[in-house]
């Protein structure tokens, strides 16, 4: 089985992919190397629209299938089934992003559920959840969020060098593609929801980029004063 596996991913990647031609203003400057990071993206108030954007600026992306189910709805010519596929994408350096994708097949419900995961990138800042360890050390979160998707509550908690991720299995595929090496996790409602998990933790992980705050996470931490020029 692996064998053939691998058969299929080499006919895969040596298949010749077509040129990128941007069609958003914010893809032309991403193609020109005028933006470099989703980060400049987001700071100008921009969406990330295209696949392709995320291709071109994070070619290493690596890609997890987390859950592949089917879903079947009524229509006037009877039951219609579909597979649905959830993907995880992340560079394990504070950027992961979560999709889905429905198709007839399995293969472009993965690969929708590819493009989708990758227009929902989104950055991850990192801290140290030791004060012993100093700031240089970015192994975990800097303070404690909590995210909700559906009836589940996921709250992530930083942690010291040494303590992994102290969390259950689809909390820890999101933080580890995310680059979180230490954690401390809670969750709770219907946890067996593999979808409503997964977001969950990237909610409590997007928070840490989209809340308001002066400065930045070096000069909001505790114990750290912003540096004011004279």
């Amino acid at each position: 089985m692996a064998r053939f596996q691998e058969r299929r991913k080499r006919r895969d990647d040596d298949r010749v992919k077509p040129e990128w031609i941007p069609k958003t203003d914010i893809g032309k400057l991403v193609k020109s190397g005028q933006v470099t990071s989703i980060e400049e993206i987001f700071a100008m108030g921009k969406k990330i629209l295209e696949a392709e954007m995320i291709d071109h600026l994070y070619p290493n992306l690596e890609e997890e299938t987390i859950e592949v189910s089917s879903t079947q709805r009524m229509t006037d010519n009877g039951r219609k089934m579909q597979f649905r596929a959830i993907v995880l994408v992340g560079d394990k350096n504070g950027h992961v992003g979560i999709g889905a994708g429905k198709s007839e097949e399995v293969k472009p419900a993965i690969e929708s559920a590819i493009k989708n995961a990758k227009r929902n990138l989104i950055a991850v800042p990192l801290g140290c959840g030791s004060w012993k360890s100093g700031p240089g050390f970015k192994n975990s979160i800097p303070i404690t969020v909590e995210g909700r998707a559906g009836s589940v509550r996921v709250v992530l908690k930083p942690a010291p060098r040494g303590v992994g991720l102290a969390a259950n299995d689809i909390v820890k595929k999101v933080l580890t593609l995310s680059g979180v090496k230490d954690i401390w996790s809670f969750s709770r409602g219907h946890t067996r929801s593999i979808y409503n998990m997964a977001m969950a933790t990237a909610d409590a992980l997007e928070q840490l980029s989209t809340m308001r705050m002066k400065g930045n996470w070096e000069t909001n931490l505790p114990g750290k004063t912003e540096k004011v020029s004279p």
